[in-house]
C-alpha cells in the first residue's frame, strides 16, 4: 500500500466519522477508564497496608480503634492519591481489558 493510499485512508470523511464515538460511547469510555482508575487505587492501597500495620502511635495520641480506622483511611488516600498522579500502569492495562470486552460484547 503506498503512502498516498494510506494517508487518503485515514483522511476520508467516512473512515473519520466512523473512528468517532456517539456521545454515550465517550460517557462509556470515560466510565472504564474511572472504573479502572479506582480498581488502581484500591490496589495500590492493599499493597500499602502491611507497611503501615506495624506502625505504633507517638505518645500521648495512644493509638485504640480509632487510630487504626483513622490509619486505613489514610491509606486508602495515598492510593487515590498515588493512581491518580499515574499510578503503577496497572489502570491502563485494566482499562484495555474492559474496552476489549466491550468490544466482544457488542459484537
Amino acid at each position: 500500500m503506498s503512502d498516498l493510499s494510506i494517508q487518503s485512508a485515514y483522511s476520508s470523511p467516512v473512515n473519520s466519522a466512523a473512528k468517532l464515538p456517539n456521545t454515550g460511547d465517550v460517557r462509556t469510555i470515560q466510565k472504564a477508564r474511572q472504573v479502572a482508575e479506582d480498581f488502581e487505587a484500591v490496589f495500590i492501597s492493599q499493597m500499602l497496608q502491611p507497611m503501615f500495620k506495624e506502625l505504633n502511635a507517638e505518645a500521648p495520641f495512644g493509638g485504640g480503634q480509632g487510630e487504626n480506622m483513622w490509619r486505613s483511611l489514610q491509606v486508602d488516600e495515598f492510593g487515590k492519591a498515588i493512581a491518580k498522579s499515574g499510578g503503577v500502569g496497572i489502570a491502563d492495562s485494566v482499562f484495555r481489558e474492559i474496552l476489549k470486552l466491550q468490544e466482544l460484547d457488542a459484537s
